[in-house]
């Protein structure tokens, strides 16, 4: 088996000097032992370069490779759960070559050059594609589900059909989100919400959408673990809430203008197969990630 070359730079610093070294290691590893000496590869979709697309790439969150089978979560939702952590099986893969070689179920092969440019980290490059994705490794008892979460919030909020409010709080002022028990967010224009008055446990095929706007989340100053969610409605009412995530299933929105806390529970999980495509909800069919820059607030109080 064909080896490759990798290059790493350590900075060392000791605790009690203000300088620090950096030190260069050359050594050679097989490509296999690289791509297989984690569980799982986060796609850190935020820093792809290049003009391309490999389609099963920009619809998954992990990849896994494990004896020559190609795993991918392409789902939030019940990750570290479906396929025992891996997710599903979407085809294969070899490095003989000491080319990363995929064959893809449904979206066929495709070849990437791999560098490691640290000790969890590689970059895989399809120079034919034009693209470069870069994949942070983790084992299944250590992945960073937070991480996951935050920083792909919006496709989150897109993988049940509805969230339901389940719970709002005794402190807070009287305010018209209160009336509100329906909430969805979809993938068309990437930024569109609908908001529904119908009664609590509403079959959620039959919910009457009373309203419609666009929404944005934006990233808060200091916080790792929490997000600022603006729903612009059609009618030009404006509502803000602190979004922070209970589990895979749940969301709390606090209102700031009134201090109103909700809970919400996700209804109707749509699961993306490995097309993209997902098991229901049709409006949802073709989804993939894209490139996100937030813009960032600044946390006004302390709760």
């Amino acid at each position: 088996m064909k080896s490759v070359q990798i290059f790493f730079t350590l900075l060392i610093t000791g605790v009690f000097l203000s300088s620090c070294m950096i030190e260069d290691n050359l050594y050679e590893v097989s490509l296999e032992e690289v791509v297989s000496q984690y569980d799982l590869w986060y796609i850190d979709y935020h820093k792809t370069t290049g003009t391309g697309d490999v389609p099963f790439l920009s619809k998954a969150f992990t990849v896994s490779f494990l004896n020559g089978t190609l795993y991918a979560n392409n789902n939030i939702v019940d990750i570290g759960l479906s396929g025992n952590g891996l997710g599903i099986r979407v085809g294969n893969y070899n490095t003989y070559t000491g080319v990363l070689e995929t064959n893809h179920t449904l979206d066929g092969g495709y070849d990437f050059e791999v560098y490691q440019t640290s000790v969890n980290e590689i970059q895989i490059e399809d120079t034919y594609n034009n693209v470069t994705y870069y994949l942070v490794g983790y084992q299944r008892n250590n992945f960073d589900y937070d991480k996951l979460f935050y920083e792909n919030i919006e496709y989150f909020l897109q993988e049940y059909i509805a969230w339901e409010k389940i719970s709002t709080s005794i402190s807070g002022t009287a305010n018209a989100f209160d009336n509100e028990l329906f909430l969805q967010f979809t993938p068309e224009n990437t930024t569109t919400f609908y908001s529904s008055t119908d009664p609590f446990g509403t079959t959620i095929d039959i919910i009457n959408w009373n309203f419609a706007g666009a929404y944005q989340i934006y990233d808060v100053e200091n916080y790792e673990d929490l997000k600022v969610l603006t729903l612009n409605y059609d009618n030009g009412d404006n509502e803000e809430f602190e979004l922070s995530v209970i589990n895979d299933s749940t969301i709390r929105l606090y209102h700031i203008q009134s201090e109103t806390t909700y809970e919400f529970s996700g209804r109707g999980f749509i699961q993306y197969l490995k097309g993209g495509t997902p098991k229901s909800a049709v409006r949802n069919s073709g989804r993939k990630r894209t490139k996100i820059k937030r813009e960032q607030k600044i946390r006004r109080h302390l709760k």
